[in-house]
C-alpha cells in the first residue's frame, strides 16, 4: 500500500466517522447530529474533491439549515401552541439542558417539567396552564427530534448517492 492510498483511507474514515456519529447525534443528546454530517461531507469535498458533487453539498447544507430551524422552531412552537409563554420556553430549554446529561427520556421529561415549573412559579400561571405548556414543550421536542432525524437521513442519502455516482464514474471497470 502506498502512502497516498493510506492517506485517502484516513480521509474516508474521518468523513464516514463524522457522518455516522452525526446520525446517532440526530436523536442522542449532546451530539450535534446534522452539523457533524455536514462537517463530514464538507471535509470530504475539501480533501477528496472528486468523490462528492457540489450539488449534493448544496443540498446537504440546505437540509442542515432546515434541521437547525426545526430544532429551534418546534420546541418554541409546541410550547407556544399549547399556551406557554416566555417562561415556559425558557423553562423547557433549561429542563432540556439539565436532562440531556442523563438520557433521551430525561431530556424530554426535563423539557416538560422545566416548562411546567417555570410557567407555574415565574409566569404565575395556573396549574392547568402550566401543564399544557409542559405538554407542548414535550410535543415540540419530540417533533424536533423527528425532523432532525429526517433531515439527517436525507443528508446521508444525498451523500451516499453522490459518492456512489462519483465512484461509479471513476471506476476502472
Amino acid at each position: 500500500m502506498r502512502c497516498h492510498d493510506a492517506v485517502e483511507i484516513l480521509y474516508w474514515s474521518i468523513a464516514l466517522l463524522l457522518i455516522l456519529t452525526g446520525l446517532v447525534g440526530s436523536f442522542v443528546p449532546l451530539l450535534p447530529g446534522t452539523t457533524l454530517i455536514m462537517a463530514g461531507a464538507l471535509l470530504q469535498k475539501w480533501l477528496l474533491p472528486d468523490t462528492l458533487g457540489w450539488t449534493a453539498v448544496g443540498w446537504i447544507i440546505a437540509f442542515w439549515v432546515v434541521s437547525v430551524l426545526a430544532d429551534i422552531g418546534c420546541t418554541v412552537l409546541g410550547t407556544k401552541l399549547f399556551g406557554g409563554g416566555k417562561w415556559g420556553m425558557a423553562g423547557a430549554s433549561g429542563g432540556a439542558l439539565a436532562g440531556m446529561f442523563f438520557s433521551l427520556p430525561a431530556l424530554v421529561l426535563g423539557s416538560m417539567f422545566g416548562a411546567i415549573l417555570a410557567e407555574k412559579w415565574l409566569g404565575k400561571r395556573t396549574t392547568d396552564e402550566s401543564l399544557r405548556a409542559g405538554a407542548g414543550a414535550a410535543v415540540g421536542f419530540l417533533l424536533s427530534t423527528i425532523a432532525k432525524l429526517a433531515c439527517a437521513l436525507a443528508m446521508i442519502a444525498l451523500y451516499a448517492a453522490s459518492v456512489w455516482s462519483a465512484l461509479r464514474v471513476s471506476a476502472p471497470w
